[in-house]
Protein backbone atom coordinates (compact mmCIF):
# COMPACT_ATOMS: atom_id res chain seq x y z
CA UNK A 1 0.00 0.00 0.00
CA UNK A 2 1.42 3.29 -1.09
CA UNK A 3 1.80 6.41 0.99
CA UNK A 4 -1.06 8.12 -0.84
CA UNK A 5 -3.41 5.21 -0.18
CA UNK A 6 -2.53 5.26 3.53
CA UNK A 7 -3.27 8.95 3.74
CA UNK A 8 -6.58 8.48 1.94
CA UNK A 9 -7.46 5.59 4.28
CA UNK A 10 -6.65 7.69 7.35
CA UNK A 11 -8.74 10.59 6.00
CA UNK A 12 -11.69 8.30 5.26
CA UNK A 13 -11.36 6.70 8.71
CA UNK A 14 -11.28 10.14 10.37
CA UNK A 15 -14.29 11.25 8.34
CA UNK A 16 -16.25 8.17 9.40
CA UNK A 17 -15.14 8.73 12.99
CA UNK A 18 -16.22 12.38 12.87
CA UNK A 19 -19.54 11.38 11.32
CA UNK A 20 -19.93 8.76 14.05
CA UNK A 21 -19.30 11.38 16.75
CA UNK A 22 -21.74 13.79 15.08
CA UNK A 23 -24.31 11.00 14.96
CA UNK A 24 -23.85 10.29 18.68
CA UNK A 25 -24.13 14.01 19.51
CA UNK A 26 -27.28 14.35 17.41
CA UNK A 27 -28.73 11.23 19.01
CA UNK A 28 -28.04 12.58 22.52
CA UNK A 29 -29.54 15.96 21.62
CA UNK A 30 -32.59 14.28 20.12
CA UNK A 31 -32.92 12.06 23.18
CA UNK A 32 -32.71 15.05 25.54
CA UNK A 33 -35.25 16.95 23.43
CA UNK A 34 -37.65 14.00 23.46
CA UNK A 35 -37.14 13.58 27.20
CA UNK A 36 -37.79 17.29 27.75
CA UNK A 37 -40.95 17.13 25.64
CA UNK A 38 -42.05 14.02 27.52
CA UNK A 39 -41.46 15.68 30.91
CA UNK A 40 -43.32 18.79 29.72
CA UNK A 41 -46.23 16.61 28.62
CA UNK A 42 -46.27 14.84 31.99
CA UNK A 43 -46.13 18.20 33.79
CA UNK A 44 -48.97 19.52 31.65
CA UNK A 45 -51.02 16.42 32.36
CA UNK A 46 -50.36 16.83 36.08
CA UNK A 47 -51.38 20.51 35.97
CA UNK A 48 -54.57 19.64 34.09
CA UNK A 49 -55.26 16.90 36.61
CA UNK A 50 -54.74 19.30 39.51
CA UNK A 51 -57.00 21.89 37.88
CA UNK A 52 -59.68 19.24 37.39
CA UNK A 53 -59.34 18.24 41.04
CA UNK A 54 -59.61 21.90 42.04
CA UNK A 55 -62.75 22.30 39.95
CA UNK A 56 -64.27 19.22 41.62
CA UNK A 57 -63.26 20.49 45.05
CA UNK A 58 -64.87 23.85 44.37
CA UNK A 59 -68.06 22.14 43.22
CA UNK A 60 -68.14 19.95 46.35
CA UNK A 61 -67.33 22.97 48.52
CA UNK A 62 -70.17 24.96 46.92
CA UNK A 63 -72.64 22.12 47.48
CA UNK A 64 -71.48 21.73 51.09
CA UNK A 65 -71.79 25.46 51.77
CA UNK A 66 -75.25 25.52 50.24
CA UNK A 67 -76.28 22.65 52.51
CA UNK A 68 -74.83 24.41 55.57
CA UNK A 69 -76.54 27.65 54.53
CA UNK A 70 -79.93 25.92 54.24
CA UNK A 71 -79.43 24.28 57.64
CA UNK A 72 -78.59 27.67 59.18
CA UNK A 73 -81.66 29.26 57.62
CA UNK A 74 -84.15 26.44 58.19
CA UNK A 75 -83.00 25.07 61.54
CA UNK A 76 -80.94 27.50 63.61
CA UNK A 77 -82.65 30.56 62.13
CA UNK A 78 -86.11 29.26 62.99
CA UNK A 79 -85.08 28.40 66.55
CA UNK A 80 -83.60 31.87 67.09
CA UNK A 81 -86.76 33.43 65.66
CA UNK A 82 -88.84 31.40 68.10
CA UNK A 83 -86.53 32.43 70.98
CA UNK A 84 -86.95 36.09 69.95
CA UNK A 85 -90.74 35.73 70.01
CA UNK A 86 -90.59 34.16 73.50
CA UNK A 87 -88.36 37.02 74.70
CA UNK A 88 -90.84 39.60 73.36
CA UNK A 89 -93.72 37.74 75.00
CA UNK A 90 -91.89 37.64 78.33
CA UNK A 91 -91.16 41.36 78.14
CA UNK A 92 -94.83 42.04 77.39
CA UNK A 93 -96.15 39.89 80.27
CA UNK A 94 -93.55 40.85 82.90
CA UNK A 95 -94.29 43.95 84.96
CA UNK A 96 -90.88 44.35 86.63
CA UNK A 97 -88.93 47.09 84.77
CA UNK A 98 -85.46 45.82 85.69
CA UNK A 99 -86.31 42.31 84.48
CA UNK A 100 -87.90 43.68 81.32
CA UNK A 101 -84.68 45.50 80.52
CA UNK A 102 -82.70 42.28 80.77
CA UNK A 103 -85.23 40.45 78.62
CA UNK A 104 -85.10 43.20 76.00
CA UNK A 105 -81.30 42.99 75.97
CA UNK A 106 -81.51 39.25 75.40
CA UNK A 107 -84.03 39.84 72.62
CA UNK A 108 -81.69 42.39 71.03
CA UNK A 109 -78.80 39.93 71.07
CA UNK A 110 -80.99 37.23 69.50
CA UNK A 111 -82.19 39.60 66.78
CA UNK A 112 -78.65 40.72 65.98
CA UNK A 113 -77.58 37.07 65.79
CA UNK A 114 -80.48 36.44 63.40
CA UNK A 115 -79.32 39.26 61.13
CA UNK A 116 -75.77 37.90 61.05
CA UNK A 117 -76.97 34.33 60.47
CA UNK A 118 -79.20 35.41 57.60
CA UNK A 119 -76.31 37.28 55.98
CA UNK A 120 -74.09 34.22 56.39
CA UNK A 121 -76.82 31.90 55.11
CA UNK A 122 -77.33 34.09 52.04
CA UNK A 123 -73.61 34.18 51.27
CA UNK A 124 -73.48 30.37 51.46
CA UNK A 125 -76.65 29.41 49.61
CA UNK A 126 -76.90 31.77 46.64
CA UNK A 127 -74.74 31.92 43.53
CA UNK A 128 -72.94 35.01 44.78
CA UNK A 129 -69.57 34.14 43.28
CA UNK A 130 -71.04 33.36 39.87
CA UNK A 131 -73.38 36.34 39.75
CA UNK A 132 -71.24 39.12 41.27
CA UNK A 133 -67.94 40.77 40.40
CA UNK A 134 -64.93 40.18 42.60
CA UNK A 135 -65.17 43.80 43.78
CA UNK A 136 -68.81 43.38 44.85
CA UNK A 137 -68.03 40.09 46.60
CA UNK A 138 -65.21 41.55 48.68
CA UNK A 139 -67.06 44.82 49.28
CA UNK A 140 -70.15 43.00 50.59
CA UNK A 141 -67.97 40.90 52.89
CA UNK A 142 -66.30 44.05 54.22
CA UNK A 143 -69.72 45.57 54.96
CA UNK A 144 -70.73 42.41 56.81
CA UNK A 145 -67.56 42.45 58.93
CA UNK A 146 -67.85 46.19 59.64
CA UNK A 147 -71.41 45.62 60.85
CA UNK A 148 -69.98 43.42 63.60
CA UNK A 149 -68.22 46.49 65.06
CA UNK A 150 -65.15 44.47 66.03
CA UNK A 151 -62.69 46.23 63.77
CA UNK A 152 -62.60 48.53 60.74
CA UNK A 153 -62.14 47.00 57.29
CA UNK A 154 -60.94 49.34 54.53
CA UNK A 155 -61.19 48.11 50.93
CA UNK A 156 -59.33 49.92 48.15
CA UNK A 157 -59.47 48.80 44.53
CA UNK A 158 -58.85 49.93 41.00
CA UNK A 159 -61.89 50.64 38.86
CA UNK A 160 -62.97 48.32 36.05
CA UNK A 161 -61.39 45.18 37.49
CA UNK A 162 -63.08 42.31 35.68
CA UNK A 163 -62.35 38.67 36.49
CA UNK A 164 -64.32 36.16 34.43
CA UNK A 165 -62.83 32.97 35.83
CA UNK A 166 -65.03 31.40 38.52
CA UNK A 167 -62.02 29.64 40.03
CA UNK A 168 -59.99 32.84 40.39
CA UNK A 169 -62.95 34.76 41.84
CA UNK A 170 -63.70 31.91 44.24
CA UNK A 171 -60.12 31.65 45.50
CA UNK A 172 -59.71 35.42 45.93
CA UNK A 173 -63.03 35.68 47.75
CA UNK A 174 -62.47 32.66 50.01
CA UNK A 175 -58.95 33.82 50.89
CA UNK A 176 -60.40 37.20 51.83
CA UNK A 177 -63.04 35.53 54.02
CA UNK A 178 -60.44 33.29 55.66
CA UNK A 179 -58.09 36.19 56.37
CA UNK A 180 -60.88 38.37 57.80
CA UNK A 181 -62.16 35.61 60.06
CA UNK A 182 -58.66 34.76 61.31
CA UNK A 183 -57.87 38.43 61.99
CA UNK A 184 -61.11 38.96 63.90
CA UNK A 185 -60.72 35.80 65.96
CA UNK A 186 -57.02 35.85 66.75
CA UNK A 187 -55.19 39.08 65.92
CA UNK A 188 -57.00 41.62 68.15
CA UNK A 189 -56.61 44.04 65.26
CA UNK A 190 -58.24 47.44 64.93
CA UNK A 191 -57.86 47.91 61.19
CA UNK A 192 -57.78 45.51 58.24
CA UNK A 193 -56.69 46.90 54.87
CA UNK A 194 -57.61 45.15 51.62
CA UNK A 195 -56.21 46.15 48.24
CA UNK A 196 -57.17 44.74 44.82
CA UNK A 197 -55.16 45.63 41.73
CA UNK A 198 -55.02 44.34 38.19
CA UNK A 199 -52.23 44.50 35.64
CA UNK A 200 -52.23 43.34 32.04
CA UNK A 201 -51.27 39.79 33.00
CA UNK A 202 -52.25 39.28 36.63
CA UNK A 203 -54.51 40.26 39.50
CA UNK A 204 -53.09 41.12 42.91
CA UNK A 205 -54.85 40.90 46.26
CA UNK A 206 -53.21 42.23 49.42
CA UNK A 207 -54.65 41.83 52.92
CA UNK A 208 -53.08 43.41 55.99
CA UNK A 209 -54.04 43.73 59.65
CA UNK A 210 -52.42 45.61 62.53
CA UNK A 211 -52.91 42.81 65.04
CA UNK A 212 -50.61 40.89 67.36
CA UNK A 213 -49.08 38.74 64.61
CA UNK A 214 -47.98 35.12 64.92
CA UNK A 215 -45.24 32.62 64.22
CA UNK A 216 -45.45 31.76 60.49
CA UNK A 217 -43.91 28.29 60.90
CA UNK A 218 -46.43 27.29 63.54
CA UNK A 219 -49.42 28.53 61.56
CA UNK A 220 -48.30 26.99 58.26
CA UNK A 221 -48.02 23.57 59.86
CA UNK A 222 -51.45 23.79 61.54
CA UNK A 223 -53.47 26.30 59.54
CA UNK A 224 -55.54 24.05 57.27
CA UNK A 225 -57.64 26.87 55.81
CA UNK A 226 -54.76 29.05 54.60
CA UNK A 227 -52.73 26.00 53.62
CA UNK A 228 -55.50 24.84 51.28
CA UNK A 229 -55.80 28.33 49.83
CA UNK A 230 -52.06 28.38 49.19
CA UNK A 231 -52.23 25.08 47.30
CA UNK A 232 -55.15 26.29 45.20
CA UNK A 233 -53.36 29.54 44.39
CA UNK A 234 -50.26 27.65 43.29
CA UNK A 235 -52.32 25.29 41.11
CA UNK A 236 -53.44 28.40 39.19
CA UNK A 237 -49.73 29.33 38.84
CA UNK A 238 -50.19 32.09 41.41
CA UNK A 239 -47.99 33.21 44.28
CA UNK A 240 -49.03 33.15 47.94
CA UNK A 241 -46.81 35.26 50.19
CA UNK A 242 -47.77 35.32 53.88
CA UNK A 243 -45.75 37.41 56.34
CA UNK A 244 -46.31 38.06 60.02
CA UNK A 245 -44.31 39.31 62.99
CA UNK A 246 -45.23 39.25 66.64
CA UNK A 247 -46.76 42.64 67.56
CA UNK A 248 -46.39 43.89 63.98
CA UNK A 249 -49.46 42.42 62.30
CA UNK A 250 -49.93 40.16 59.30
CA UNK A 251 -49.66 40.72 55.57
CA UNK A 252 -50.85 38.38 52.82
CA UNK A 253 -50.05 38.99 49.14
CA UNK A 254 -51.77 36.96 46.42
CA UNK A 255 -50.90 37.29 42.73
CA UNK A 256 -52.62 35.16 40.08
CA UNK A 257 -51.99 35.29 36.31
CA UNK A 258 -55.08 35.96 34.18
Amino acid sequence: MGKTEIIITIIIFNLFFILFLIGIILFIKQYKLKKKEHNAMLLNQEENHQKELLSNQLEIQTQTMQHIGREIHDNIGQKLTLASIYAQQLAFENKAPHINENIENIGGIINQSLVELRQLSKSLTDDAIEDNSIIDLIENECVRINDLKKCEVIFKYELKIIVDSYQIKSILFRITQEFLQNSIKHSKCKIINISLKKSENSIQLELQDDGVGFNINTIESKGIGLSNMKKRTEILNGTFDLESKINFGTNLMIQIPI
